[in-house]
């Protein structure tokens, strides 16, 4: 079981032993028909279930795109993964990035944050650049358009 930070309960304050963090970070498109009150509904349930199982991070919404880094241990992770794959409220999902390293958490607790659109523009255009895989490229410049028509707002951490 996690404190509400997502360390192990019976971890003793100062240990030096960093825990493995696995990470992913996604952008995809929302579905037809997701609305800012059906994310805001789906960032809830993510907080209950999420801070549960260790799993913390940011969900930033807007424009019909759905961009997020998620944290936590691997294999509550991996179950995570495999239900945003296949989850109907979004597609042209892109894994901008993925790995499991020892570190501390970049997003601790679930507080709300503002993440600015321009931030993201640049990360999905970096990632763009450097895409090999020819349908993740062209989900890119879908989700890149996209965001053209309008602002995101930061929903919260989920």
């Amino acid at each position: 079981m996690f404190d509400e930070y997502g360390i192990p309960r019976g971890a003793e304050p100062g240990d030096t032993d960093m825990p493995a963090l696995y990470h992913f970070v996604y952008c995809s498109r929302a579905a037809k028909g997701i609305d800012y009150a059906e994310v805001g509904r789906l960032v809830e349930l993510a907080q209950r279930h999420n801070l549960a199982r260790g799993i913390t991070g940011v969900l930033v919404f807007g424009s019909g795109i759905f961009f997020q880094w998620i944290e936590g241990p691997a294999a509550q992770m991996k179950k995570l993964i495999a239900s945003l794959h296949r989850d109907p409220r979004h597609h042209d999902l892109v894994v901008l990035d993925q790995s499991e390293e020892e570190r501390e958490r970049l997003y601790p607790t679930w507080d709300m944050e503002r993440v600015e659109a321009d931030d993201i523009r640049v990360v999905l255009q970096d990632a763009l650049e450097s895409a090999e895989d020819q349908n993740n490229a062209a989900a890119l410049r879908r989700i890149l358009m996209q965001l053209d028509t309008g602002p995101l707002h930061s929903l919260g951490r989920g």
